[in-house]
């Protein structure tokens, strides 16, 4: 087969011929001034993204991982605490609450939209729990309007993992809305993608964002004076030029998405060997990922790859059944929604430039696959 007919899962080269000239632009700015940390475009991309989120305070830091441990710490969330997270999530969300010195405990996802199942967080929560992590799955907001009500008699504080939602909305509210902080990701192929790592932490609270800021900066606001014990994570002055034009472009990006996604439905519609994915009441979707479910997942991957259809999985294991947290002690059988799910995902290819007869393609594909 021509590898001119080759459908990635990500086209990242199409996104950056859309914003090139202006990325340029912009680094020769950053070269010619040599602003390489903190330059002026690293606050301006931090009031944009708080703008556009509806935050009061954005932090920029180096990943999106560091953005998770440092809600945490900012929070003063750590040894001896524990926090509640989904089962099903990327091993980021684990690995920051262990670096931030919590334990962490798992809960189910709900078996439609694959979300942390609100009803199952008030029946996990126990003495040392200091806080749940709802995580936005696949381009969508977890419930935390629901995860609220069930939490409103206990002194846990509600988090947001929002690495996948960029400019998605809940009950037309955005990320960060309802929640003491959130994180985000911008991986490059996240909706809102760096040319390297990147990520944020939003915030209402200006004190908190000074702290989060503080900690990531080894401790303190002015160089010498380290008030917290603190690490390094900054957010790079070039990768601040990316997201600054990139954000320009995110909503029309993020239509386009759903437009596929919409395409994606119509063309699977009705076919009874694909489970489509569902947006929960009240959610409007971003589609980061377009994950759909099938019998025979791992022969079926393999087919697509061969005929050159990039798809893929989100996630393979459940954060139990991974090798670095088999000593959480939770045996197979634990989360059964996430674990049957996570044997029967797969992700298509979807991105804002994908085309029509691409999408076709990548159907025609999978079908031939499923028969």
């Amino acid at each position: 087969m021509s590898s001119s007919r080759n459908i990635p899962l990500v086209d990242l080269g199409a996104q950056h011929a859309e914003v090139a000239d202006e990325v340029a632009v912009g680094f020769e700015k950053v070269l010619a001034a040599t602003a390489f940390i903190g330059g002026p475009d690293v606050g301006a991309f931090e009031q944009e993204f708080a703008e556009f989120s509806g935050a009061g305070h954005c932090v920029g830091v180096a990943n999106g991982t560091d953005a998770i441990e440092l809600m945490l710490l900012g929070l003063g969330i750590g040894r001896g605490d524990e926090v509640l997270m989904p089962a099903n999530t990327f091993i980021a969300t684990a690995e920051a609450v262990k670096r931030a010195g919590a334990e962490v405990r798992l809960v189910d996802c709900d078996d439609d939209h694959l979300l942390i199942d609100a009803k199952h967080v008030a029946e996990h929560i126990g003495p040392h729990t200091r806080a749940v992590i709802g995580v936005d799955l696949y381009g969508q907001i977890a419930p935390f309007d629901q995860l609220g009500e069930e939490l409103a008699s206990h002194d846990v504080v509600l988090l947001e993992d929002a690495a996948q939602s960029q400019g998605a909305t809940r009950n037309d509210q955005p990320i960060g809305r309802g929640v003491s902080a959130a994180a985000t990701s911008f991986y490059p192929g996240k909706n809102l993608g760096a040319y390297g790592d990147a990520g944020a932490v939003l915030v209402d609270d200006e004190a908190l964002a000074q702290k989060i800021r503080a900690i990531a900066g080894h401790g303190g606001l002015k160089r010498y004076e380290h008030r917290y014990i603190g690490f390094n994570s900054r957010l790079d002055t070039l990768q601040a030029v990316v997201l600054r034009v990139k954000l320009r472009k995110l909503a029309a990006w993020n239509e386009a998405r759903r437009t596929a996604a919409r395409r994606y439905d119509e063309m699977l519609q009705g076919h009874e060997l694909v489970r489509l994915p569902m947006t929960a009441p009240g959610n409007q979707h971003v589609w980061h990922l377009y994950v759909v479910r099938v019998p025979d997942r791992d022969r079926v991957l393999a087919e697509l790859n061969a005929a050159g259809i990039g798809a893929g999985i989100h996630y393979p294991h459940p954060i139990h059944l991974t090798e670095a947290f088999v000593s959480l002690g939770y045996p197979t059988g634990s989360f059964p929604v996430a674990e049957r799910a996570a044997s029967s995902l797969l992700t298509l290819p979807l991105y804002p430039h994908i085309t029509s007869a691409q999408q076709e393609r990548v159907v025609e594909t999978l079908i031939g696959c499923l028969q």
